[in-house]
């Protein structure tokens, strides 16, 4: 049975309108006009427990609306949603008890007390017993190898210790649901190595459903099975990663190192997309010319020191898709 169920979810502000200028600054404060903004269009989708799912879209897409309003903190305009069997916004102490989130450009530690002390507050706010509460703590700082930053003020942690203790603060309640919002940001390659295999731990051995917002799309590759799209306040693909690569273009890329650097390779089967140095990149199409034929072609022309078959980056692959939905939305 799935975790979370959304059908049909509809939301839409009233933005403030006002005429530029002084005029129009004095007849706003008199009468103010307003227009309706759908930030979402009647989305639904479902998740299973346990499932680890990207949620990606361009800015202004409708990512944080659902979330908030998974999380209870809005009310949608129409249809309905339940987190566990719970309605957010109704029943929002329950629900809340049963669910963590981490924003990665804000933090839920408080700024001048240990790490050690907010785990303790925030314990009490969720009103862990404390025998659980020592047990999940302990685990945290295990896994996150915390030890050494538990007596250090938050404000002078760094980015990444920071991003470990908030991951810490969410799960000291052992929610069955974690919202992670840009968890990654700012962080240098080897903390975003970690934070990566703790949430794929999390999800894998744990069971905790976590939906993951992000622009990184490195991410996204690493962590997710299933990647739903948002654009526009809908849902635009709702699958694997290999299945929205399919959905917009078949291109393959074959990379090419060669012995001589002057040489120049072309094939009337393929582009050179780029060409660096010794490197050669080519784009061709696998349903038009194999892999196969396209690396005997070339290394039967060319002296080559190293070559290989990858896919386009998946940033090209979401940037086509965004286009498209701008080109649609057009008149």
């Amino acid at each position: 049975m799935a975790l979370i169920v959304v059908e049909n979810l509809v939301k839409t502000f009233k933005v403030a309108q006002r005429q530029p200028g002084l005029w129009g600054a004095v007849r706003g404060l008199v009468r103010r006009q307003h227009r309706s903004v759908r930030a979402l269009g009647g989305i639904s989708f479902a998740i299973e427990p346990g499932e680890l799912v990207g949620y990606i879209g361009p800015n202004g897409a409708g990512k944080s609306t659902t979330v908030k309003i998974l999380s209870g903190i809005l009310v949608p305009t129409s249809g309905s949603c339940t987190v566990g069997g719970r309605v957010p916004w109704k029943e929002r102490i329950a629900h809340v008890q049963r669910l963590g989130v981490v924003f990665g450009q804000r933090t839920q530690l408080w700024w001048d007390l240990p790490v050690i002390e907010s785990f303790d507050l925030l314990a009490a706010i969720y009103r862990v017993p404390r025998a659980d509460y020592l047990q999940i703590r302990d685990e945290m700082i295990d896994l996150l190898d915390l030890g050494p930053l538990l007596d250090t003020p938050v404000r002078q942690l760094s980015l990444g210790q920071r991003m470990r203790c908030d991951l810490a603060a969410a799960l000291l309640h052992r929610p069955e649901v974690l919202f992670l919002d840009e968890p990654t940001i700012g962080l240098d390659a080897v903390s975003k190595l970690a934070v990566r295999q703790f949430v794929k731990t999390l999800s894998r051995d744990r069971g905790v459903t976590v939906i993951l917002t992000t622009h990184d799309m490195d991410d996204i590759e690493a962590l997710c099975s299933r990647v739903m799209v948002i654009g526009q306040g809908r849902i635009l693909s709702d699958g694997s990663l290999e299945a929205l690569r399919r959905s917009v273009t078949s291109e393959r890329r074959l990379i090419v190192d060669l012995v001589n650097e002057g040489d120049g390779v072309s094939d009337p089967d393929a582009l050179v997309v780029e060409h660096t140095g010794r490197r050669v990149e080519l784009s061709f199409d696998p349903q038009l010319i194999s892999p196969a034929e396209l690396i005997a072609r070339v290394t039967a022309k060319h002296a080559i020191r190293d070559l290989f078959v990858e896919n386009p980056p998946i940033e090209k692959i979401i940037a086509q898709l965004y286009g498209r939905l701008e080109s649609s939305s057009q008149p």
